[in-house]
């Protein structure tokens, strides 16, 4: 039986997937960028700075965002497919 999922399509929960990767990688660039300073021995940034940090939490919660919202919709498939 072929699959009948274009390879091209999108599944539920893949645009958020997606964002929450980009989201996440921002924040981690961000977490390396602010604590650079404090293992080089300069000046460190303000502390409002450490607030994008916190992006990588908040990617982290839109990926998982995703992959429940793909998990709910192969179930709906598979209840509607019996």
């Amino acid at each position: 039986m072929p699959d009948k999922t274009q390879t091209n399509s999108a599944a539920a929960g893949d645009r958020l997937i997606r964002a929450g990767a980009i989201v996440f990688f921002i924040g981690a660039a961000a977490t390396l960028v602010t604590v650079a300073p404090f293992l080089l021995g300069t000046t460190p940034f303000p502390t409002y700075m450490f607030g994008l940090s916190m992006l990588m939490g908040v990617g982290f919660l839109l990926a998982g965002a995703g992959v429940f919202q793909s998990i709910a919709a192969g179930r709906r498939q598979a209840r509607a497919g019996r």
